[in-house]
């Protein structure tokens, strides 16, 4: 199930609607004055699977609000929502916002009878450390840890997560480019969630089973976006692998390599008359 991590896939447009890992981030121009708030709204199309491992997709036409605020401590921009802890020239600290979609398992053969899935918000620190950066590029490592809450009627917490990864960020032709990859690591209870097997709905073709904690699979996204004029536009692309896993062998598990994507456009209808020095 794609989470939203940063890469850094689409900003705050996805995260908050798509749900989709965040990268459509900025590529490190230089400071430049800019409105503190930006508002917009349009539409976007979403293509996820199920799950992580699930050999079924699912998409989705969406509304796609665009809302940007750059103040000293509190972000919503192309890297998402985050409140800054720290800023020093080659690393910083900020407590970041991710999240994931929804699945039901009436949809899915894999999970036929089992609960649903719910969507989850993913919430902890993330440290960016800066390995580089010149005219229209900047390359990053960066190391997010959330706690994973369900959001249902009873909200629960479903375990930690944390996927380390390389991003590379740079601006060509008016276009903002983001590539990033990583290992995904998470606790065996966020596993659980997704590919444990209880005895219970153990059938002939699908036995119990219970998913470790630990070594997740790796990940790679991709995604650009522009501004041109009053309009936003964006897209990205991940690749999902779970060879490997400690899960892999969950009967749940029917597609060792899954594909997102998405596509999206955004009329900014509404700026701030303040402006501040921003890299946004």
């Amino acid at each position: 199930m794609p989470t939203h991590d940063d890469a850094a896939a689409c900003a705050t447009r996805w995260r908050w609607v798509a749900l989709t890992p965040a990268l459509l981030f900025a590529a490190a121009p230089a400071l430049a004055e800019r409105p503190l708030w930006e508002l917009g709204l349009g539409l976007g199309v979403l293509s996820l699977p199920h799950y992580r491992g699930s050999d079924q997709q699912h998409t989705w036409l969406l509304p796609t609000p665009y809302f940007v605020y750059r103040g000293d401590i509190l972000r919503a921009d192309r890297e998402g929502a985050r409140a800054r802890l720290l800023d020093t020239d080659r690393y910083d600290l900020d407590i970041s916002l991710a999240a994931t979609a929804p699945a039901r398992s009436d949809d899915n053969r894999a999970r036929q009878g089992m609960p649903d899935l719910a969507p989850t918000v993913e919430l902890g620190p993330n440290l960016n450390l800066l390995l580089g950066r010149g005219e229209g590029w900047r390359a990053q490592f960066r190391l997010p840890v959330r706690t994973a809450l369900t959001i249902e009627s009873e909200p629960r917490s479903i375990g930690w997560l944390a996927s380390p990864n390389l991003a590379l960020d740079f601006r060509a032709h008016g276009w903002n480019i983001g590539v990033l990859g990583g290992p995904l690591f998470a606790t065996r209870r966020y596993h659980g969630v997704y590919y444990d097997v209880d005895p219970v709905y153990a059938t002939a073709s699908r036995p119990a089973y219970r998913a470790a904690g630990g070594f997740g699979g790796w990940r790679l996204v991709g995604g650009l976006s522009r501004r041109v004029g009053d309009w936003w536009l964006g897209a990205f692309a991940s690749a999902d692998s779970v060879r490997g896993a400690a899960f892999e062998a969950s009967p749940l598990v029917r597609q060792r390599e899954t594909v997102a994507f998405g596509i999206a456009f955004s009329y900014v209808f509404a700026t701030s008359s303040q402006q501040v020095k921003s890299e946004d």
